[in-house]
């Protein structure tokens, strides 16, 4: 159920890389949720969201394995790394979000892969919700350097 090392290679440094998408693709199993949490992540960060982060649930919750929390800065903004998550997801795991809630307002996104649960939400729904702070039992993934 997990990737090796030679089918993350590159992945996940450039997600514009379309070559390297469409070979990586094929390589991996699609059951690996560490790596779409990652791949999250890393696409949110390519659009600029503020400080995202990747949390391992483990057996703290049952529905899900990993959350993925970044914040953008306005609507346009928080929809732009809704987009390039779905976008991504979609290009290396081929898989789609199973629901998504919350695009009209754009102050709370909730993207549902069912083993990962990405949330993107506006600075002031993130501070007062403070989902890392609920959830500070989970391990944080340091995403940045996983190769």
């Amino acid at each position: 159920m997990h990737l090796s090392t030679d089918s993350l290679e590159g992945v996940l440094t450039n997600l514009n890389d379309t070559e390297v998408l469409a070979g990586v693709s094929q390589r991996f199993s699609i059951g690996d949720a560490r790596l779409l949490a990652v791949l999250a992540a890393r696409a949110a960060s390519d659009k600029k969201a503020r400080d995202p982060k990747v949390l391992e649930l483990g057996d703290l919750i049952g529905i899900t394995d990993y959350f993925v929390v970044c914040s953008g800065s306005n609507d346009r903004q928080i929809r732009t790394i809704v987009e390039e998550i779905e976008k991504s997801a979609k290009e290396v795991t081929g898989i789609k979000p199973r629901a998504m809630e919350g695009l009209g307002d754009a102050s709370w996104v909730l993207i549902d892969f069912g083993d990962v649960v990405v949330h993107v939400m506006s600075e002031e729904s993130r501070a007062f919700y403070a989902i890392e702070k609920l959830w500070s039992d989970a391990q944080f993934i340091d995403w940045e350097f996983v190769a």
